[in-house]
């Protein structure tokens, strides 16, 4: 049989190799996705995770708008190198109330999983308007404009109730406040109430003071609270590293 004479008939016929393409990259996709509705634990049970407060989340938004995602991956692997340099491997539970979820292969920068709390929040500041002046080796363009420009919150509470719809348990009602404060505390809780999202948002920047100036809220005071809850949520002492192999 001559194979040769088949691929070049295949590869030659449109209409067959897009049929073809597609089938494969269907069977590929049911392969890798199929699975996950089947297994119980995708999602570990991890104590101290929570949705992001509004400041945190708006932070969060920045940090897509700007395309930081591009550069710097939030997903340590299980590798024996990337926990000597960030940390513990990731877990599914840190990113349950992602939309969407920054894993990735892709750095240019470092990855900033456990970034939170690494660096004070003038190092943030300084290293966001002037890249270079911290890190001399830095691709990394500069933001100075965070700085000065004023953070829009008119539209919070509606950021938060589309989240809400897509699963993070951010309340509306009496009820669902009350189960917020069973399962998160009622500190925690106090900041999911949609209701109070501007009053919350503007409290947090000022207690927090991530820009060094309290006279106003900033996009650089959402970003730095963002860069600095993450990591932060999750007490690693209390799971093991046998997951970690060595790459070597």
């Amino acid at each position: 049989m001559n194979f040769n004479f088949k691929h070049e008939w295949v590869e030659t016929n449109i209409g067959l190799m897009a049929v073809l393409t597609m089938l494969a990259i269907s069977v590929g996709g049911l392969v890798e996705i199929a699975p996950l509705f089947f297994i119980d634990k995708t999602i570990e049970k991890v104590d101290g995770v929570r949705p992001y407060t509004p400041l945190e989340q708006r932070g969060r938004d920045i940090y897509q708008r700007e395309g930081c995602y591009t550069c710097h991956s939030q997903m340590i692997r299980p590798f024996r190198d990337e926990k000597l340099r960030y940390g513990h491997y990731s877990l599914a539970a840190e990113s349950q109330y992602d939309h969407p979820f920054q894993w990735g292969s892709k750095r240019t920068g470092p990855d900033l999983a456990r970034v939170g709390g690494k660096y004070s929040n003038e190092w943030h500041v300084q290293h966001l308007v002037a890249p270079r002046s911290m890190v001399p080796e830095s691709v990394m363009p500069n933001y100075p404009w965070l700085l000065s420009t004023p953070l829009d919150i008119s539209d919070t509470a509606d950021r938060m109730k589309a989240l809400r719809k897509v699963g993070v348990p951010y309340s509306l009602s009496q009820a669902e406040y009350d189960t917020n404060v069973g399962k998160f505390g009622e500190t925690v809780a106090k900041q999911l109430h949609i209701p109070d999202a501007q009053k919350n948002l503007v409290a947090q920047a000022n207690f927090g003071n991530y820009d060094g100036d309290r006279s106003g809220v900033s996009e650089m005071d959402a970003l730095v609270a963002y860069l600095q809850v993450l990591g932060t949520m999750v007490d690693f002492s209390k799971h093991t590293d046998d997951a970690f192999v060595d790459a070597r």
